[in-house]
């Protein structure tokens, strides 16, 4: 009896649904016979309940075939979809044509534009003129600002296509004698357009912190990086190089191009004061005097970024290009580093190993080279006699 008053309290909705043999089983009475009808009336009103849950819960009246006003809905929305169709069709051939060459979002980087492709349109574009305001402005750059507008200063795109020109023919004749080409971009978004420019001019890049001392120390820092020689058709030369290469100091960089010189002074000191030529973008706030060849422009603008990088990523393939030209024809156009020599071959090895070297004698006294300096026999007492 318990067990049925808390059902009938708290689970009305629960058990609802159930059939009358689990009710006789919760109670423990048996059912008069006098009560029988108004179970039969319970009953009845208890399974229209359950059809009723039913329905609501499992939407059996949407089960079966679409009512009529259902079926009109439909025939709506066919109607609008074919008048859809229809206008799309005679609308198509319709308005302005778009052009092949307009912005495409990392198109600059994938294919970028060359030295010959440098325009002030395509300047204008990628938002190369425009400078900082003129609460920040560096007055070393007064020769490339064009005017102030706003308060915020304009460069001159004339200036910057020349410089850009004048950079692109560095890197292009740096490429050319055989030279390393370092590319830096740390700041963000950067990072493709460096690798992309590298990838071209067959130099090396790096998109993160510099880390100070990779020149001047760079034994220390770069000690344990790989090196390699190659021949004139840049193919790996294997052999005959392993003992020298074990011992040979870490490179560094014929040409360094830094994209965001305010982050990377330490770098630009750095390639100072191991006469490194660099080249660099230098904004309204920078100095110019920072690099070897500057290039005024919008060093904020991710665009104008990866126009002058593939540029000169361009320039550098060019130069690539044509000293492979030149080398199928027997033209070197580089020298290789004093001390490399010519690679140790096995009958080097032999030599070596049957006339070994003498031990060098110690230096010498400055008296004793005095001495020998000295010229001998009658002009010199002559000499003496006239002092």
């Amino acid at each position: 009896m318990i067990l049925r008053n808390v059902a009938i309290r708290h689970g009305r909705k629960a058990l609802a649904p159930l059939k009358r043999s689990f009710f006789r089983t919760l109670n423990t009475e048996s059912l008069s016979s006098s009560s029988g009808f108004h179970d039969a009336q319970s009953m009845q009103a208890e399974a229209q309940a359950m059809q009723a849950v039913s329905n609501q819960l499992y939407g059996a009246t949407k089960l079966g075939l679409p009512s009529e006003e259902d079926a009109a809905e439909f025939d709506v929305v066919k109607e609008e979809y074919a008048r859809t169709q229809d206008i799309k069709k005679a609308t198509t051939k319709l308005g302005a044509i778009v052009d092949k060459h307009h912005y495409e979002p990392y198109s600059l980087v994938f294919n970028p534009p060359g030295p010959k492709d440098v325009t002030l349109e395509l300047l204008m574009a990628s938002q190369s003129h425009l400078g900082h305001s003129t609460s920040l402005w560096n007055p070393a750059n007064q020769r490339y600002i064009f005017g102030v507008r706003q308060g915020i200063h304009i460069i001159s795109l004339e200036e910057t296509a020349a410089h850009l020109r004048r950079a692109a023919k560095v890197v292009e004749g740096v490429a050319y004698h055989g030279g390393l080409i370092l590319f830096v971009g740390t700041r963000a978004g950067q990072s493709s357009a460096v690798v992309k420019a590298a990838q071209l001019a067959k130099g090396c890049h790096l998109f993160e912190r510099w880390t100070p001392g990779s020149i001047t120390n760079r034994d220390q820092i770069l000690g344990k990086c790989a090196i390699k020689v190659v021949d004139k058709d840049d193919n790996e030369i294997v052999k005959g190089y392993e003992e020298k290469l074990s011992e040979w100091m870490a490179l560094k960089p014929d040409l360094v191009v830094c994209l965001n010189p305010l982050e990377n002074y330490i770098l630009l000191h750095e390639c100072g004061s191991n006469n490194i030529p660099t080249i660099g973008i230098i904004d309204t706030d920078a100095d110019p005097t920072w690099v070897t060849y500057p290039i005024p422009a919008n060093d904020d603008s991710l665009r104008c970024v990866q126009v002058i990088a593939g540029v000169l990523g361009r320039a550098g393939e060019s130069g690539q290009q044509l000293r492979l030209e030149a080398a199928k024809n027997g033209q070197v156009t580089w020298r290789p580093p004093p001390g490399l020599g010519k690679p140790v071959t096995e009958v080097d090895k032999k030599k070596a190993g049957a006339f070994p070297r003498k031990p060098r004698k110690p230096a010498e006294s400055v008296e004793s080279m005095d001495q020998r300096s000295r010229p001998r026999g009658r002009r010199a007492e002559t000499d003496d006699d006239d002092l």
